[in-house]
């Protein structure tokens, strides 16, 4: 359809259909989803350190013969790479692999990067940089969240601070990327709290505030299970009410309990919540906290250990570490409590579990050892003054990090824990290297990233011993049994009129175990076009409409949701919709964007929030669309002396008109301003002016354009800003972006391609 619409990175499931009006197969291949139960006895050796918490996602290695002392200067230090990074790095055959932030700060070349090096001589192996975009998220918080590894494709899988998720083969090349915040309308919390990633089986599993389309339009924290190699969504679950937070880091375990494989998270509304791990099925839920959950559970023999540092439900004092009985349904908040100690605020780090020990360091570095029977404190020890970074054991050794650059070697006792080492690490300045990431233990090594660098600790010169990953060797076939749900995949899709979408099924029984697909019946909802045999063929003649797919087999129903979006040009006036309406496809318009009357017409209103932040947006399609430009008429109104911003969003890149500083801004990231140029414009209250943005792709920069006039006067024939970015973004859907304290009013919205 439109052949000079340009992407560098995004997944052709996305955008095949615009490119090229042919069929898209979407293919996917599919194994059993794991059943295996958590060791709950001493961990073995593990083939890496693939999950941030660790093999038994509990903060513990099996790992021996680890150094009891080192120094940054030299001493049991295998290599030191120049990386800066925040999070806890994942080792997965050979490789060690890492998330941070690449430039420095007040400059264009600020970028997250991800990088993997040879775990044996730290040797760099690939590297990939790409411009952060559409976040409040500060570039000293960027490459917040871990990866996560999948030895069974050697995949890396990462989630960036804006909303990047990608998954990387071994040598570095992008398999699939979704970009969350257009796609899934995934909230940027303005803190930098992001989730850390799952791999369980076939499906990457990541949880995260949206507000999306249809069902998804409400802001919830919601649960997303991705196929692991194609980046398809299997499933979505939405087990809780309005997140209290919109800024959380907290990510989900899996263990078996009762005979059933759960997915066990602390979300944003202050809950924990047990979902089935194969299809998000709610399993129970336990209150716990009036505010967010940022901590990641710990489970063993049943049992889930968590704890928060916001106010308590039914106490005036701050903090709880609990014990839960994970074999509840429903809610158990007020039956499963197994003990609870008060006061203790551990916020940020999450436990590790060994031996029957529970080990929690709270908000202020202070590490305590608790009995997992009784719920008893054993003793507390202190690593310094700020607890961010969660701590591991290995080799009879805990490991700890402390922010202010302070890494611990404890030895644990009955009365206490003995000093073997501290360092304090640091950066060329001579400050403290900020350490916010646990340490993962693998081939005999501790690797630690900071901001300071990628350290691996160990002895120098030693050849590693890492085991040989056992690879896989094609889909499992389904197992005997009969189906208890049915998973129409993918479970979300976005696609072009006329665009042809090939949709299957996955039969799960009641234990979790993928199943022959029974017989069934395909049909439409709210949708027009046709499906044969799971083949969607859009309807050509409907530009933009949102419905579902649906297959049905005896009492099992199963949906997947289909967003149509047209190719370009685009115009709209609003003069067709109802009032109060918001247009069905648009990501994260309801609620914060609407339809009114305004001076005997039909336009958009963004009215002022009763709670929260003033400032929206919505994204209105493909988000990798590029060589485009927007328009739109926009009108705000004076609230006492509060005056409106009115923006647009193009590939990437937003126009913004601000009230308040009477300025025309074009930017890519509103925290750093990177590429960001401005001049004074001088704008009224109650009057309408045009907005126009255009994006270019030109080689390896993007050229972005802007201008700004009063509606009636004549188009300037000159630029007001012309900015080229040598980083450029990839692309992006077209949107508004307003700050709304009082009324802003949106009419005559276009779209078009802009001439080669």
């Amino acid at each position: 359809m439109h052949p000079q619409l340009t992407s560098t990175r995004r997944p052709a499931v996305l955008t095949a259909a615009w490119r090229r009006c042919s069929v898209t197969r979407m293919t996917l291949v599919v194994s059993a989803v794991a059943a295996t139960a958590l060791v709950v006895g001493a961990p073995a050796r593990a083939d890496g350190w693939t999950f941030w918490r660790g093999p038994d996602q509990r903060g513990v290695s099996g790992e021996t013969g680890l150094v009891s002392s080192w120094s940054p200067e030299g001493e049991n230090l295998a290599w030191k790479a120049d990386f800066v990074g925040r999070s806890t790095p994942v080792v997965v055959d050979g490789r060690v692999c890492a998330i941070g932030r690449y430039g420095e700060k007040q400059t264009v070349e600020q970028l997250e990067r991800v990088a993997c090096f040879d775990a044996e001589s730290g040797d760099l192996l690939w590297d990939d940089r790409y411009s952060i975009y559409h976040t409040t998220v500060a570039f000293n918080r960027a490459g917040w969240a871990s990866p996560a590894a999948d030895p069974a494709t050697g995949y890396v899988y990462t989630h960036g601070a804006a909303g990047q998720l990608n998954a990387y083969d071994a040598q570095g090349n992008v398999v699939w990327s979704y970009f969350l915040p257009e796609f899934n309308g995934r909230a940027s919390g303005y803190g930098g709290r992001t989730q850390t990633p799952l791999i369980e089986g076939d499906l990457l599993i990541i949880g995260f505030v949206n507000a999306g389309w249809g069902d998804q339009a409400a802001p919830r924290h919601r649960y997303f299970a991705f196929d692991k190699r194609t980046g398809e969504v299997v499933w979505v679950s939405t087990p809780g009410g309005f997140p209290k937070d919109m800024n959380t880091q907290g990510g989900p375990v899996v263990a078996d309990i009762g005979g059933r494989r759960m997915l066990i998270s602390g979300n944003a509304d202050g809950w924990i919540y047990a979902m089935d791990v194969a299809t998000g099925e709610l399993i129970w839920k336990f209150q716990l906290s009036k505010r967010g959950i940022n901590v990641t559970p710990v489970v063993s023999d049943g049992r889930v250990y968590i704890s928060h540092s916001e106010e308590n439900l039914d106490t005036p004092d701050m903090g709880r570490v609990v014990a839960i009985n994970g074999t509840g349904k429903g809610d158990v908040t007020k039956t499963h409590e197994i003990w609870r100690i008060n006061q203790i605020q551990a916020g940020f780090p999450s436990p590790a579990l060994h031996e029957g020990k529970l080990y929690v360091v709270d908000n202020s570095a202070n590490l305590h050892r608790i009995d997992v029977s009784t719920g008893d404190v054993e003793w507390t020890y202190s690593i310094g003054t700020v607890g961010k970074a969660s701590p591991v054991l290995a080799d009879g050794k805990i490991y700890a990090a402390e922010t202010n650059g302070r890494f611990h070697i404890l030895e644990p006792g009955d009365e206490g824990a003995t000093s073997r080492d501290m360092e304090e690490l640091s950066v060329p300045e001579g400050r403290y290297a900020e350490l916010y990431g646990s340490p993962a233990i693998a081939y005999g090594r501790v690797f630690l990233a900071s901001e300071g660098g990628l350290y691996a600790i160990g002895k120098k010169g030693e050849s590693l011993d890492i085991p040989a990953t056992k690879k896989e060797t094609g889909p499992a076939k389904p197992v005997a049994g009969s189906p208890a749900t049915l998973q129409v995949v993918p479970a979300d899709v976005l696609t072009a009129p006329g665009g042809k979408v090939a949709f299957r099924v996955r039969a799960i029984d009641d234990k979790g175990r993928l199943v022959k697909t029974p017989k069934g019946m395909w049909s439409l909802e709210g949708l027009a076009g046709k499906v044969q045999g799971g083949d969607l063929l859009a309807d050509r003649e409907v530009q933009f409409q949102t419905g579902a797919v649906v297959f049905k087999s005896g009492d099992l129903t199963a949906k997947a949701r289909v967003r149509v979006v047209g190719g370009l040009p685009w115009k709209e006036d609003f003069e067709s919709m109802e009032i109060g309406a918001t247009p069905s496809t648009w990501i994260g318009a309801k609620g914060k964007f609407k339809v009114t009357e305004l001076d005997g017409a039909r336009v958009l209103v963004q009215p002022p929030r009763e709670q929260g932040l003033q400032r929206s947006f919505t994204y209105m399609g493909p988000p990798d669309w590029t060589d485009y430009t927007i328009q739109v008429d926009g009108r705000g109104t004076l609230a006492k002396r509060r005056r409106p911003d009115i923006g647009v969003i193009a590939a990437g890149y937003t126009l913004d008109l601000q009230g308040n500083a009477q300025k025309l801004q074009i930017r890519s990231w509103a925290a750093e301003l990177r590429m960001a140029k401005e001049v004074e414009f001088e704008w009224e209250m109650d009057a309408w002016y045009t907005l126009k943005l255009s994006v270019n792709r030109d080689g390896d920069k993007a050229i972005v354009r802007g201008k700004a006039w009063k509606v009636g006067d004549p188009e300037p024939e000159a630029w007001t800003l012309t900015v080229e970015d040598p980083f450029p973004v990839p692309g992006g859907g077209p949107g508004l972006i307003g700050y709304a304290p009082a009324e802003v009013y949106y009419d005559n919205l276009k779209v078009w391609v802009n001439e080669q």
